[in-house]
């Protein structure tokens, strides 16, 4: 049967997520030479306003990519053939750090105690006491693939102690999750676009130390497009080294607004209520949560699908319902759905998601207690006031 064109479509992925109308109104003008002034007025607020969101007093650099392409910035700056280094892999995101690593030849320990599972920073502690020569260490702070957010301050403790740089994948946790970079001692923070800094894909991002890029300068060659140096030169004179996307930045520039407007504090705040809001509708219906258990999972909700209904069905029915949501990956995949929270979500799109997965385990053959999970969720809003008249 063909889907109905009204039915409206809601997408509560990790990555890309819902994009703010004024963001996408923004990206619909004309297009601006990039060399032109206008343009570089753009680009200086934008990355003006992108030190605000990593916690960081460091400029921020900017690259026309993917988030994966700012980790194989990291690699490719901080990493030689023979570089001992140590991964952290809890997930797929993680393990992205040990393939990048092995592509451009490093020394490399990895430590992969499984996936769900949070990594304890007792563990980094040790195993940089094992290796002392380890230079720099690859960490996640939000692990999309398991809804696990990791302890990035005390994994920052742990590398500092051993005077190992620190690098953390935040691609999706800039601006979802509480990341201090600074205050924290986190030399490297990357991260992208097409997350909770609400833009379209396509835009990439490298907040660096000045120990890390000095680390780079010292090692010259191996890269060219995601040189440190390179960068950071040219934007120190208020213009891109390549042909940026200009559009993601007429847009990227009115979503920083927003987070400037709303302000960082009370953006974790709403992440951390719509995630416990998921949460508790989770647990009333019923389910499990996937993996360690996790307050700080404030970017996305992984969900254990009960064993009665053919869990790699269910994203398809969501998808009927109109609703688009992330079943697991690899070992995962028909396992878990994952409800994502992180960027342009407000309370109305999380009771939808429950609403969806309520009506698509019944449609599974699973008992379901209709209500239940959307019941709990409006609960924990109305509890913190977020649905009461103002």
């Amino acid at each position: 049967m063909t889907p109905s064109p009204y039915i409206k479509q809601y997408l509560m992925t990790a990555g890309p997520t819902p994009v703010p109308p004024a963001v996408s109104q923004a990206m619909a003008a004309p297009m601006l030479y990039h060399r032109a002034p206008a343009f570089g007025e753009l680009y200086e607020r934008v990355l003006g306003r992108l030190p605000g969101v990593f916690a960081t007093a460091n400029p921020v650099l900017a690259f026309s990519s993917s988030g994966s392409g700012a980790m194989e910035s990291a690699v490719a700056n901080l990493v030689r053939p023979g570089t001992p280094a140590l991964a952290l892999a809890a997930g797929r995101f993680g393990e992205r750090w040990i393939e990048l690593c092995e592509a451009y030849g490093a020394d490399l320990v990895s430590h992969q105690p499984g996936w769900g599972v949070r990594i304890d920073p007792a563990d980094v502690d040790a195993l940089l006491e094992r290796h002392p020569g380890v230079e720099v260490v690859f960490a996640t702070l939000s692990e999309t693939s398991t809804g696990i957010v990791h302890d990035i301050q005390a994994i920052a403790a742990a590398a500092r102690r051993h005077d190992a740089l620190l690098v953390v994948d935040a691609v999706s946790g800039v601006g979802a999750a509480r990341l201090l970079q600074d205050e924290w001692g986190v030399d490297v923070v990357v991260a992208g676009s097409q997350k909770a800094l609400m833009t379209p894909p396509g835009l990439a991002f490298a907040s660096v130390s000045e120990r890390a890029l000095e680390r780079a300068r010292a090692r010259p060659g191996g890269r060219f497009y995601f040189d440190w140096s390179r960068s950071a030169a040219s934007q120190a004179r208020g213009a891109s080294p390549f042909t940026p996307a200009v559009s993601l930045y007429l847009g990227l520039d009115v979503a920083l607004a927003l987070i400037e407007q709303e302000g960082l504090e009370n953006v974790w705040a709403r992440h951390e209520l719509l995630a416990r809001a998921v949460r508790a509708g989770v647990l009333a219906l019923g389910l499990e949560l996937y993996g360690d258990p996790d307050d700080r999972s404030t970017v996305v909700t992984a969900i254990e699908l009960p064993a009665d209904v053919d869990g790699a069905k269910v994203p398809g029915t969501l998808r009927r319902l109109g609703i688009t949501a992330n079943g697991g990956q690899d070992a995962l995949k028909g396992r878990i759905l994952r409800i994502a929270h992180c960027g342009y979500f407000g309370a109305f799109d999380m009771l939808t998601a429950l609403s969806g997965l309520e009506i698509a385990l019944d449609q599974l053959g699973h008992a379901v207690d209709h209500g239940a999970g959307v019941g709990a969720a409006q609960r924990v809003f109305a509890e913190a006031g977020v649905l009461a008249p103002a």
